[in-house]
């Protein structure tokens, strides 16, 4: 199992990954009871189209979509996958409407032949969770309103851009106590994968078996060293990542703040 580079390709039952080249973003297809939802799907328009031709082939119809967060690689949306609901946290949808030029702007510089109208455009997501299945699991790390969702029949977790292999930990600069936050996060996302074989990041490759727990020890280390002002020993720091450095230099400055 695992998600194959341009590939949609199944890791559950009913849940499928596309991971594109940019940023090894993964997009996630679920389906639910009433059919297919279309979870933070990117990144540019080709891929969207090609993300397009895999969800037609799986033949059930898209229902919704959900965005886990609202950085603008996350609020992208394609005509192809229908004029359904998008639905994220009431929290991330308003953060959304409140940022859309800036995503719709991010999006043009970094990518191409994407939509640009149709960034953004959610809905909050109702209590019941609408189509959307599986538990939402809500918290403050990394941006506002973040969502993971359980999908505990499955075995799966999916994470939004927490526990990634590539990714360090990201604070959200625009929210106090991250480092805090973060601790949170993890211990709420360890308790889930308490339920889960499979947690599927938003960014890196898709874990299984004892790479969950891995992952989870990862972004707990590295928080950790945060909290106590030393120098993260961290496998996804290094010369090969050198545009990480940035991040985390801001990171350690936001932690020596808070």
């Amino acid at each position: 199992m695992g998600a194959e580079m341009g590939k949609l390709r199944q890791v559950a039952d009913g849940v499928w990954v596309r991971q594109s080249e940019w940023v090894w973003s993964n997009s996630v297809v679920v389906r639910g009871d009433e059919g297919l939802i279309v979870i933070d799907p990117g990144i540019n328009g080709s891929e969207l189209d090609q993300l397009a031709d895999d969800v037609d082939q799986l033949s059930d119809p898209v229902v919704a979509g959900f965005c886990t967060h609202p950085h603008w690689d996350h609020l992208l949306w394609h005509s192809r996958f229908g004029d359904v609901p998008r639905y994220a946290t009431p929290a991330a949808t308003r953060v959304a409407a409140e940022a859309r030029e800036r995503a719709q702007a991010m999006a043009a510089q970094s990518a191409s032949g994407i939509p640009l109208e149709l960034i953004g455009l959610l809905t909050p997501l109702p209590a019941n969770g609408g189509p959307v299945p599986g538990e939402i699991i809500e918290h403050q790390a990394h941006a506002v309103g973040h969502a993971a969702i359980l999908l505990a029949d499955r075995g799966v977790l999916l994470v939004g851009d927490m526990l990634s292999d590539v990714l360090i930990p990201l604070l959200d600069i625009r929210q106090d106590d991250q480092v805090d936050a973060y601790e949170k996060s993890l211990d709420r996302l360890d308790e889930a994968a308490r339920h889960a074989e499979v947690v599927v990041p938003g960014h890196g490759a898709v874990a299984e078996g004892p790479q969950v727990a891995a992952r989870l020890a990862a972004d707990r280390a590295y928080i950790d060293a945060l909290r106590r002002g030393k120098e993260p020993v961290d496998t996804r720091l290094g010369p090969h990542a050198d545009w990480l450095q940035g991040p985390h230099r801001s990171n350690q400055e936001q932690a020596r703040g808070r």
